[in-house]
């Protein structure tokens, strides 16, 4: 899975073409053994390859042990975790699935290196429904049936394998045959592969009267109620995880218990042996080492002959092993009277996406209009998107992209004419062929992938795209051309191994500030960096033009009425360009003062600003340059870029300057920034390119750890703040709703004071924003709409995803709710 996975401390690895940083590998996870994180990073490793297929495609809840398992004694904390970070990796699959009240953007382990990617975030379980989703985002019917067998007090295993063997022999009957998992817990799991032809609600009923039956027949032994009372001695047969809104722990997945024992699945020989005991890890890799794995027949890892639901005749019915994705494919469509093909329909489990060379095709149809088929493999099939206008070939036009069924992977090498009066009649034609790198996949919401075609294709080389829902029905897409990650490969007109600079739209809305990723030293091994201290200031897009110079913040308002000293034309050369940089008002101390540069943030009026202008006076630090002349320089490496700006750059008596480059070791660098009471140094990787979002290639390696917060809510002081604020509840977007992380309730000025309650009172709202809040912080709370960003610095996260001891920093008024994202490095 790994190509390296070293034995201590941290390192940046390649998982499956991936490329992440695994840390803190000598922590112990489980005391009691001993077993440590790369241990835990190792196991995952190994069992990839049958834990996938038990998991893929369906949406994964987590439950994560950040400092470990604890012991009996002092037990670890842990926290279940359904919503995605933004820190998440682009690449980890994903879907998003709408509940009652929000959506939440679950992963997909559909690979090797989100699977290694849940493991270094310590998220020992893994738990799953037994439906998965398809390219839509939507849920499936449930392609197996699971029973949880849970002894009471004074039952154990023993219990547990006679209950299992008397639900083996009626499931039997009905025409399927189970598999037993060994819960690592305490009981047995029971799962049996279905044909997808039936609900949830249908599933769950019939397990509730199997479960009411083995009672009935059996009442010393089985009880289908969860009342603990009444389950001493005996084994509850628990039905209910088969509701579409419960989750069971995936087979091979660990346990967060004392000991690393896993959800082990078992054969019926192993069942009836009097040593049978709940597996460890280290038993579970010898297992699958040797080869075992019994769940293949319920994972679709068997016998290429034995599909899901084949287990009995009864079972499956007119193609049951056929890919129920594939079902609108062929409802439309007649095989005796179309060459379209129909070979490719049997089910496959196991995942294909997640690896860095997925084919594509795009095809050219001449039917009663001509359009475009654009065509991804995901998971065993073809991913279709209709083009009525063809495929884009500007950044400046997106084409409407409309969604169809999806096809079976024979359909890549399609080319012929469906007859009249069928589905889709006329001629189709491959236009361009290849593989593609997927960049970010949202099932039913965005993708995001490069697609290499061939020489003489039509897309003449490699081409960036992005798929974004529109929220329109199920069906209405766009796709837009994007600017590539780095240097790609050009078409047969193309000059080979060139650098490409592309005309550029010199607007906001083309050009995002690139973000920088919080990072340390550890960090920078193995790349070339440039370094820079870190400005504490405001970001600022320089946009020059013929006759006038406009400065556009992070979140796209325009500053420069606010700023009025940096927008003289005269300050900049004549050519039309777009820059980077930071606008810093500096202090008596002679360093960057955010809170001086706030009181000019806020102003407005013209004749404040003017006066400000001698009180406050602000400089422009410029690090970057993206554009000149109208050619687009992001596609440069930054050393390049570097020395265009030197080039570009006319000192003068303008408060405009070069951010300086330092050289020396970056110890040193850092040891001379804290000294001089700066705020840190930025670490920016030469070779890297300029993408409008946050990325490691800008590294922030500060001294003081801050973080930026929404703020959903705040109590009533007491004592000398009577009359204003005790305390800010803040939080961090996550979906519709805020992670609550604390609330602040010192570093204000006297000034802020005066003003927070004011601007607070003007936003409220009846109900929290927050997903939870302890209800010793909710007690006096009011809320307000979540809409203003400060910055806050802190001790250290808790186990408990808390900021520990936050101290209010001010507000970042050039910022976005949507912007904020945890700062950890």
């Amino acid at each position: 899975m790994a190509e390296r996975i070293p034995a201590n401390g941290r390192e940046r690895v390649r998982v499956a073409g991936r490329e992440m940083v695994v840390t803190n590998l000598d922590k112990v996870m489980y005391p009691e053994t001993g077993t440590t994180k790369a241990d835990v990073l190792a196991y995952y490793a190994a069992v990839a390859p049958v834990l996938i297929p038990a998991a893929a495609n369906r949406p994964a809840t987590r439950k994560r042990w950040v400092h470990g398992v604890g012991t009996a004694d002092a037990p670890g904390t842990m926290f279940f975790q359904k919503s995605l970070d933004h820190s998440t990796p682009g690449w980890v699959p994903r879907a998003s699935i709408t509940h009652k009240e929000r959506t939440i953007q679950y992963p997909l382990v559909n690979d090797p290196a989100t699977l290694a990617w849940l493991a270094q975030i310590a998220s020992l379980e893994i738990h799953v429904p037994q439906w998965r989703v398809d390219s839509h985002g939507n849920a499936l019917p449930p392609d197996r049936l699971v029973l949880d067998l849970d002894p009471g007090e004074g039952a154990g295993l023993a219990e547990c394998v006679a209950v299992a063997k008397l639900a083996r022999t009626i499931l039997q009957d009905v025409g399927l045959d189970p598999v037993p998992v060994t819960s690592g817990s305490k009981g047995i799991h029971l799962y049996a592969a279905l044909d997808g032809t039936q609900s949830s609600e249908q599933i769950s009923e019939f397990a509730h009267e199997l479960a009411r039956s083995l009672e009935a027949d059996h009442p010393e032994l089985a009880v289908s109620d969860m009342k603990k009372t009444l389950r001493t001695g005996r084994v509850l047969v628990d039905w209910s995880q088969n509701s579409a809104a419960k989750t069971t722990i995936v087979p091979y997945s660990l346990r967060g218990r004392l000991r690393p024992t896993v959800a082990a699945p078992r054969t019926w020989r192993e069942l009836s042996s009097p040593s049978l005991h709940q597996l460890d890890y280290q038993e579970v890799l010898k297992r699958v080492q040797s080869g075992k794995d019994p769940f293949a027949v319920i994972s679709g890892r068997g016998r290429p002959d034995r599909q899901p639901g084949d287990a009995a005749g009864e079972a499956a019915h007119d193609g049951g092993g056929t890919d129920p994705r594939l079902e609108n494919y062929r409802a439309k469509r007649d095989p005796a009277s179309t060459p379209e093909p129909f070979a490719a329909e049997h089910y496959r489990a196991g995942p294909q996406s997640g690896t860095l060379r997925e084919k594509f095709v795009i095809q050219e149809h001449h039917a009663s209009r001509l359009h475009f088929d654009f065509r991804l493999e995901r998971d065993g099939v073809l991913v279709s998107w209709a083009l009525p206008k063809g495929v884009p070939t500007s950044k400046t036009k997106n084409h409407l992209a409309v969604q169809t069924e999806d096809h079976p992977m024979d359909y890549a090498d399609f080319e012929g004419t469906i007859p009249k009066g069928q589905y889709g009649a006329g001629t189709i034609s491959i236009w361009d062929r290849g593989y593609y790198e997927c960049e970010k996949w949202i099932a039913g919401k965005e993708v995001i992938a490069t697609l290499t075609g061939q020489d003489d294709g039509g897309l003449g080389g490699a081409r960036r795209f992005a798929l974004i829902h529109t929220g329109r029905g199920d069906d209405q897409w766009l796709i837009h051309l994007m600017d590539p990650l780095g240097p790609q490969k050009e078409g047969a007109a193309g000059a080979a191994g060139q650098e490409r600079e592309r005309p550029a739209a010199a607007e906001p809305a083309d050009f995002r500030p690139m973000l920088a990723s919080a990072g340390s030293t550890a960090d920078l091994a193995g790349k070339d960096w440039q370094f820079e201290l870190k400005w504490d200031g405001v970001r600022a897009l320089i946009i020059g033009e013929a006759k006038k110079i406009r400065l556009i913040s992070r979140n796209g308002n325009d500053m420069s009425a606010v700023y009025p000293e940096l927008a003289e034309r005269s300050c900049w050369p004549e050519q039309d360009f777009i820059a980077d940089g930071e606008v810093i008002a500096v202090g008596a101390s002679g360093r960057p003062d955010f809170g001086l540069l706030q009181g000019r943030m806020k102003l407005t009026r013209a004749s404040d600003i003017t006066t400000a202008q001698s009180s406050t006076p602000v400089r422009l630090m410029l690090f970057d340059l993206l554009s000149e002349n109208g050619r687009d320089l992001r596609g440069l490496p930054l050393s390049r870029r570097r020395a265009r700006l030197e080039e570009f750059f006319i000192p003068s008596s303008c408060p405009v300057e070069l951010s300086p480059l330092i050289d020396g070791e970056v110890r040193h660098i850092l040891e001379s920034a804290e000294e001089l009471g700066l705020e840190g140094v930025m670490a920016k990787r030469t070779g890297g390119r300029y993408v409008g979002q946050r990325s490691r290639s800008w590294l922030k390696l500060k001294f003081e750890r801050t973080q930026e917060v929404v703020v959903g809510g705040w109590r009533p002081g007491k004592g000398g703040r009577g009359q204003s604020v005790g305390s800010l509840l803040v939080g961090i977007p996550e979906g519709s709703k805020l992670r609550y992380v604390g609330r602040v309730g010192s570093g204000f000025s006297a000034r802020e004071l005066e003003e927070l309650r004011q601007q607070l009172e003007a936003l409220p709202r009846k109900t929290s924003p927050f997903e939870e809040v302890p209800a010793a912080d909710a007690s006096d709370a009011r809320w307000v709409s979540a809409r203003l960003v400060g910055e806050v610095t802190y001790g250290e996260w808790t186990s408990s995803g808390k900021l520990r001891h936050p101290v209010w920093r001010g507000w970042r008024l050039d910022k976005k709710p949507e912007d904020v994202v945890v700062e950890r490095t």
